[in-house]
């Protein structure tokens, strides 16, 4: 391949090979160059290093940013973490005190150098900030002083590569609060990152022996693209090639295996990048994108996505309870307020993990495996909504599970007032509501999760179990928090009942997914089943007050349980299960002036795609809230509308409400396994389409759209 590295026998490149020998020979400058803030090399400054912060003090357990910044003289550089055929990284080894915890080097994009004798490097020239996150204990006492201190060191070349370190240190107040600090420097550097997050646009890889190529649709505005690649250990990689065609971008580079690397574009806005992997695509009409993350980014993104699952407006009554919990507790031992804690999280963690079970016995029979599965199921969702009618009936105050003298008193003193089982509970119902609502970070992690075996994708799911779970982990570590919170008194039983709504809410939701799949009329049976059951349990609630006689309160029982099976073999067993599964339409869910969406099926997207028109696939389900808010606010909007009509766009909605293998294919094409997904196909390029993330805004659909032709 043009641009190879040129190696002598032993394999060593032989442009390193002069690299080495002119570090060898510089090596004793470390004497000159030593502990000193700035790096001088002949009376002239190379480096002058500092360490800021984003903050103007720690406050206790909340993390903040710290940035080794490296000003370099003039036509000098140091690198990248790949530094290339020849050079190091710059390293920060870090002594913090007790309880502190860093995360790793926050690489900016790098400048791609070719210098003389075909060496390729990695490097920062005039100005660069590396950023880690610090994470302070909770513990620490407000009033005192925290000294950060690093040992960074880095080699710095121009035509002579010499080596320098230093000895740095920070000195921060501790506040119960703090100012943003250096924010413009900062706001810099986070923009430089490259992110995670797949491309907004498909890349498209084939091999040809050595040879990866990646082509990909040039995103409007685009004056330059790079390649930096981050090879595994010991594998060997050439020197990117990169070419317009055809509108778009080629991507050549010599490499055994897939490549992980960094892809660079610039525009008007700068320049912006993300973490790829190189590998060969699937064939077909819907090749998949290749923005897959690694293992790491993977569970970053897990972690992520978890923690954003609580914003989730599914999951919101069930966190209200949660909280209201924590404040019912606020008078209770800190071991109680901690254990109800960790059993909540434990719901969380079993009902995650479960799930991953659940999946790979799915993937080990043969079957498909997605996310959010148990949704399309009517019986499913019908069973969850009587969960969430019991309950909110619960906090009414219709009715109250009451235990035999001894048996309440056991449990009081085993597991709390609450007792630990119903924190448990909480955290699986929590976890269960969540399930459709595929938020920020979660897309991509679960198509990774999917595609891998059993101990990774188990591994996957314990990390978003893991962010969903720390909110609750972290106030349960500090129950001393639970102290800011109000005290206990009569207004909770107030409290109580208010927090029956939002379950309501859930229900209504809920109730609406069943009309959906079953049709309308399959609402009105599942309510009635609902009515007679809140009857029943009205009539359970009064015959089991202590004051009403043994025999009373049997009969009472007696009368409420037939009531409830009753209701359950007319409503369900009998007009329920009799509805039949409602197929969407070509406007399911549009006003008469909403977009004129068309069924989706793969053969009627391909004749679209041989005729050359420009397709917009919205794959979606009536279970999922954030489909239905970008619907709302993204797409069916009069701009998006009139862009679409006026490119001729033919707009396909792939309903995923009820079980659809077609669709559930579709997706794994582009290593999705949930909704919300969208995707648009440019006119006469039926293998260049064009991925759009998960949350969506009007301008980001607009932008979009605007490359159909």
């Amino acid at each position: 391949m043009a641009g190879a590295l040129r190696r002598d026998r032993a394999g060593v490149t032989v442009a390193a090979m002069k690299s080495r020998a002119a570090l060898l020979a510089s090596m004793l400058l470390l004497i000159v160059s030593g502990g000193a803030m700035a790096q001088t090399y002949e009376g002239r400054t190379l480096v002058e290093p500092r360490l800021i912060a984003d903050t103007t003090a720690i406050v206790p357990g909340q993390p903040f940013r710290v940035g080794l910044v490296l000003k370099m003289a003039p036509k000098w550089h140091t690198y990248w973490e790949y530094a290339g055929d020849a050079g190091i990284p710059t390293q920060i080894k870090w002594q913090l005190p007790p309880g502190f915890a860093v995360g790793p080097i926050e690489w900016p994009l790098p400048e791609a150098i070719l210098e003389p004798g075909d060496i390729q490097v990695y490097a920062y020239g005039g100005e660069v900030m590396l950023v880690q996150t610090i994470r302070p204990p909770a513990s620490l006492a407000v009033g005192e002083s925290v000294e950060l201190k690093a040992d960074a060191s880095w080699l710095v070349c121009a035509e002579l590569c010499i080596p320098g370190k230093a000895a740095l240190s920070l000195s921060l107040p501790v506040a119960s609060s703090a100012e943003p600090a250096n924010a413009d420097a900062f706001a810099r550097t986070v923009r430089s990152v490259p992110s995670m997050d797949a491309p907004p646009f498909a890349i498209s890889w084939k091999r040809a022996g050595d040879t990866l190529t990646g082509s990909f649709p040039a995103p409007e505005g685009t004056t330059a693209v790079d390649f930096f690649p981050l090879p595994a250990q010991d594998q060997e990689v050439g020197h990117p090639k990169i070419q317009k065609a055809d509108g778009g971008y080629l991507i050549r580079i010599s490499a055994k295996g897939d490549l992980r690397g960094v892809l660079a574009i610039r525009d008007a806005a700068g320049e912006r990048g993300w973490y790829v992997v190189a590998a060969p695509s699937s064939a077909g009409a819907m090749p998949a994108s290749t923005g897959l993350p690694t293992l790491w980014a993977a569970l970053l993104s897990g972690l992520l996505g978890g923690l954003i699952l609580n914003l989730m407006p599914c999951v919101l009554p069930v966190i209200s309870l949660k909280i209201f919990g924590f404040v019912r507790q606020a008078g209770q031992s800190r071991r109680s307020i901690a254990l109800h804690g960790l059993a909540f999280a434990a719901g969380i963690f079993a009902w995650f993990l479960g799930l991953g079970v659940v999946i790979v016995a799915i993937k080990a029979s043969g079957a498909q495996a997605t996310w959010a599965f148990q949704f399309q199921n009517p019986w499913f969702n019908l069973a969850i909504a009587t969960l969430v009618f019991v309950f909110a009936l619960n906090l009414f105050g219709v009715f109250e599970l009451t235990l035999p003298g001894r048996a309440t008193t056991a449990l009081s003193e085993a597991g709390g007032r609450e007792g630990y089982g119903g924190s448990f509970f909480q955290g699986v119902f929590a976890t269960l509501l969540a399930t459709p609502c595929t938020g920020p970070f979660l897309g991509s992690s679960l198509g990774f999760a999917f595609s891998q075996p059993a101990p990774v994708t188990l591994l996957l799911f314990g990390s978003i179990a893991t962010g969903m779970a720390l909110p609750y982990l972290a106030l349960s570590a500090q129950p001393g928090w639970v102290r800011f919170l109000p005290k206990p008194g009569a207004w909770m039983e107030r409290l109580k009942q208010f927090m029956g709504f939002p379950l309501l809410a859930a229900l209504l939701w809920l109730l609406y997914i069943i009309g959906a799949q079953r049709g309308p009329r399959a609402i009105i049976w599942a309510a009635a089943f609902l009515l007679t059951l809140g009857v029943a349990l009205w009539l359970y609630g009064l015959v089991a007050a202590p004051h009403v006689k043994m025999r009373s309160r049997l009969a009472g029982i007696v009368i409420a349980l037939a009531l409830a099976l009753g209701g359950g073999w007319l409503f369900l067993g009998q007009l329920f299960a009799q509805e039949r599964i409602a197929l969407p339409t070509a406007t399911s869910g549009d006003a008469a002036d909403g977009i004129p969406w068309q069924p989706f099926s793969k053969a009627a997207v391909d004749k679209l795609l041989a005729e050359g028109k420009p397709v917009f696939i919205d794959f979606t389900a009536d279970w999922c809230l954030t489909c239905k808010f970008n619907e709302r606010t993204s797409i069916n909007v009069p701009a998006v509308r009139k862009k679409m009509a006026e490119l001729g766009i033919v707009p396909v909605r792939a309903d995923w409400t009820n079980a659809n293998p077609e669709i559930t294919a579709a997706l794994q094409r582009f290593d999705r396994v949930g909704v919300p997904f969208y995707v648009l196909y440019p006119a006469g390029k039926p293998d260049a389409p064009i991925p759009l993330p998960e949350l969506l805004t009007e301008s980001l659909v607009l932008e979009t759209l605007s490359k159909a032709r």
